[in-house]
């Protein structure tokens, strides 16, 4: 019994009790129902709730045998006594769901370790090629519906040529991010953009200059339509081939009917297959990540509302979490927030407010500093929470609980506004504005979640000036969102103009060189055009080794066959199967080995085709990826990896000045009206727009790209880089958040909801405010020239916070509540300043 004991342990990596000795089968319920644990490294139990253990290992009584899913192996039956939290031992018969080890596997005749039984092994693929599959049969089983019918029923090669490649260019060329019945809801609403683009191609290719000009047109505006968000941007390269496939010859208006027959039946096709074939697992929408963050949000507001009026270490960690799984290189792609609609926009809001609340909860007030001045704040403290509450409810679809959360913490936010009494302690005003600081994040992300989920109906409390959009109806924040990226310093502009320049300078050579199958020179162009020459030079080299090789294959295949269409026909489904689900997991130069020999099969069973078919891919390819890389060398090369360095520099610079003249016109006093927006945020909201745009598109590209020109720092040492899981060093989204923090303590200070007229401060708090905005200021500028990529930047870097001169603890005499609101907004902003630059130390935690 000893060997066993030990061989269990090793089995299983617990710590058994070896002198125990087993009982009968325990058939009282799952041990995890008792206070229990397991006492390895591996996991524990407690309460109710069992967790598993390691990465697939779990612990119940043998009698739930029944009740367990299916799995790969067959579970063990083991004897055993595990301990307790409180020290006491339980015995009884468990089942170890684990993978078995090799010498358990050999001895149930499985050797090779695949879980399978009477030894045929059990093939599970990687979740990529699960993935890939998925897609795969359902565009093998669209565009061969289509395909088929048309060719082989109804003898139209014309509406099966446009019945394949409507399939392919919107499910196999495209990346509509997103499940597959969001995907079949846009391939849906996209049907008459697609039936127009083949209408005005077809009507274009009457001269190769007005096929060129359009192909410039439409290139652009297809491409630019990448600011509606990620899934307009994964759709843009497939209506871009439903323009390319038509504008060449033969000019035949006549087959109109059959082409927009084919492509309709194609796409129709499609949406069936991505709803109904094989639907993709779901996605946690961003409205649970935010509400989950709300939860947290509320758990930290509740200890803090009681002693030792602190956030224990667990809840500080969860609160961590939370907000990292709302940075946008954590969140799905189809599930970013990104478009110009109001409910996007809320959407996006509620996140950024949420991160803000959960940092200012996570580095709270100072410790109550007595019974009678802390009522207010803990009344704030309790209605933060009950908003929180109030908010997951909301994005989660329930109906809140009885009362208005957020008009209870706005009536308590108001009362501590309204200041406790003259003679009150500078710890207490300090706390205080701390205190306002959550309260306002908490209506932030109250606000923005209404938003979120109810459009412009929840926008009645919404503020004028940070919540600008909520009352604007769609074309006008289409027209703003399109009007602000208008210009060299938007990364979709530049693509915009990169893309349609090469695919105008493709059709003008396909055209007048007059190329066999010119379309593939565009279509060459098209997907092998990165937005950095790097990757452009890189994409090409192998794309070219694939179609070579795919060519060869061809040139083979159509040699020993010859014009045998029966075993062409019978042999592309399967291709068809076997190239999309390889092809976008192994990389570009397998996708074109094997796109090659589709796109040869198909064309040969719509007319005889030879070898010299695959001579007409390979120097079409070539063309194409020439020209591509000829525009990806001229125009912005770097794409998005300079872009983002430098719109975020940009943006800490316009949030500097708006600090300093924030500060100076705190200190000066005067009129205060309610207006939309202070003066100089217009130019701040602009930076942020583009800064925004250049993230979206920093997590579309290649992270080793960054690695390969790192900047350089004085020392001679890489500057931060951005690996492939996560922001890196530096976390960009929180640069926004200190644009956006800005902006709203900025309108905290100085909008106020009516006119009033405000005194100047005093001598004293006039100097230390104006010192401390400026060295927040500065701090600012040293991180701005550290991020921006001209490779300015000071010699010796200087530390966010210097300990000898803490101009954060100055409490000069006769200092309103004024001065310590934009102290704590100061203060505040330093932290994200650390944040930014990785400085920041992990907030002090209670027991």
């Amino acid at each position: 019994m000893a060997q066993f004991m030990g061989q269990l342990a090793a089995f299983t990596g617990w710590r058994c009790s070896p002198g125990a000795s087993p009982s009968a089968l325990d058939t009282g319920g799952y041990v995890a129902a008792l206070p229990c644990r397991v006492t390895a490294a591996t996991g524990r139990f407690h309460g109710q709730e069992r967790r598993r253990c390691g990465r697939s290992s779990a612990v119940r009584p043998a009698s739930s045998a029944r009740r367990r899913p299916l799995v790969s192996h067959t579970p063990d039956i083991v004897s055993t006594t595990i301990e307790s939290a409180d020290g006491r031992r339980r015995t009884g018969a468990f089942q170890v769901d684990r993978p078995p080890g090799r010498a358990a596997r050999a001895a149930r005749g499985d050797p090779g370790g695949m879980g399978g039984s009477g030894g045929v092994p059990r093939v599970r693929l990687p979740v990529a090629y699960r993935a890939a599959a998925r897609r795969s049969v359902r565009v093998t089983v669209a565009a061969g519906a289509g395909f088929y019918l048309f060719l082989y029923g109804f003898g139209s090669v014309d509406a099966a040529t446009y019945a394949l490649f409507a399939a392919v260019a919107l499910a196999g060329l495209s990346h509509i991010p997103g499940t597959g019945r969001q995907r079949a809801a846009l391939v849906a609403r996209l049907l008459p953009v697609c039936l127009l683009l083949i209408t005005v191609g077809t009507y274009l290719s009457v001269r190769t200059w007005t096929a060129t000009v359009g192909m410039l047109v439409v290139g652009f505006a297809l491409a630019f339509s990448a600011v509606g968000g990620p899934r307009l941007a994964g759709a843009a390269p497939g209506l871009q081939l439903m323009y390319i496939l038509p504008s060449f010859p033969p000019y035949d208006p006549g087959s109109l009917g059959g082409r927009l027959a084919g492509a309709s039946v194609g796409i129709v096709f499609l949406v069936l297959a991505e709803t109904f074939l094989l639907p993709d697992p779901p996605t946690v929408p961003y409205r649970e990540l935010a509400a989950r963050a709300a939860d947290s949000a509320r758990r930290c507001a509740e200890e803090l509302t009681g002693p030792p009026y602190a956030i224990t270490a667990p809840t500080a960690q969860e609160a961590r979490a939370a907000s990292t799984a709302l940075r946008s290189s954590q969140v799905p792609e189809a599930e970013r927030p990104a478009g110009p609609s109001v409910r996007d926009r809320g959407l996006a809001h509620t996140g950024l407010a949420t991160r803000t609340l959960l940092a200012r909860l996570t580095a709270p007030p100072q410790p109550n500093p007595g019974p009678a001045e802390s009522e207010v704040g803990l009344v704030v403290l309790r209605a933060v929470r009950d908003t929180a509450r109030e908010t997951a409810d909301r994005l989660r679809g329930r109906d809140p609980a009885a009362g208005d959360a957020h008009a209870e913490l706005l009536r308590a936010r108001t009362a501590l506004a309204a200041g406790p009494d003259a003679d009150a302690s500078p710890a207490a005003l300090r706390r205080h504005a701390a205190v306002l600081e959550l309260a306002d994040a908490a209506l932030a992300m109250s606000t923005a979640a209404a938003i979120a989920v109810r459009g412009r109906v929840g926008a009645a409390q919404a503020a004028p000036g940070r919540f600008w959009y909520a009352r604007m109806r769609a074309p006008q924040l289409w027209w703003r969102r399109m009007a602000g990226h208008a210009g060299a310093r938007s990364v979709f502009f530049q693509n915009a103009v990169r893309i349609s320049l090469a695919l105008a300078a493709a059709r003008v050579i396909a055209g007048v060189d007059t190329l066999p199958h010119g379309f593939w020179v565009l279509l060459a162009t098209l997907t092998l055009t990165r937005t950095t020459v790097r990757e452009t030079r890189s994409t090409v080299r192998v794309a070219l080794t694939g179609t070579l090789v795919g060519a060869l294959i061809v040139a083979g295949l159509f040699t020993l066959v010859g014009t045998g269409i029966a075993v062409y026909a019978t042999v592309l489904p399967p291709l068809m199967l076997i190239a999309f689900t390889l092809g976008p997991v192994k990389g570009v130069g397998w996708a074109q080995a094997l796109f090659t020999l589709v796109v040869a099969l198909a064309f040969a069973q719509l007319a005889p085709a030879t070898w010299q078919l695959a001579e007409f891919r390979l120097l079409d390819v070539l063309t194409g990826s020439a020209i591509g890389a000829v525009f990806g060398l001229l125009a912005w090369p770097r794409g998005a990896q300079d872009e983002l360095r430098r719109s975020m520099a940009v943006l800490l610079r316009g949030a500097a000045e708006n600090v300093v003249a924030t500060t100076a016109q705190l200190a000066a006093g005067g009129v205060r009206a309610p207006v939309t927006a202070a003066p100089g945020h217009r130019s701040l909201k602009h930076s942020l727009v583009m800064a925004e745009a250049a993230y979206a598109q920093f997590h579309s590209e290649p992270k080793g790209l960054a690695a390969a020109h790192p900047s350089q720092d004085p020392q001679g040492s890489t500057g931060p880089r951005e690996p492939a899981d996560q922001d890196g060093p530096q976390d960009w989204q929180a640069t926004l958040m200190a644009a956006h923090h800005t902006l709203w303590g900025a309108d905290r200070l100085l909008v106020p909801p009516e006119r009033i007229v405000v005194p100047p401060l005093e001598l004293e708090p006039t100097a230390a405010v104006s010192r401390l905005g400026d060295r927040v200021a500065g701090r600012m500028l040293l991180v701005s020239a550290r991020l921006d990529p001209s490779g300015d930047t000071p010699q010796n870097p200087v530390p966010l916070r210097n300990p000898d001169f803490d101009g954060f603890a100055v409490e000069p005499p006769g200092a309103p509540r004024v001065y310590y609101a934009a102290v704590s907004w100061l203060d505040a902003l330093m932290t994200d300043l650390e944040r930014i630059t990785g400085e920041a130390a992990p907030p002090s935690t209670g027991p």
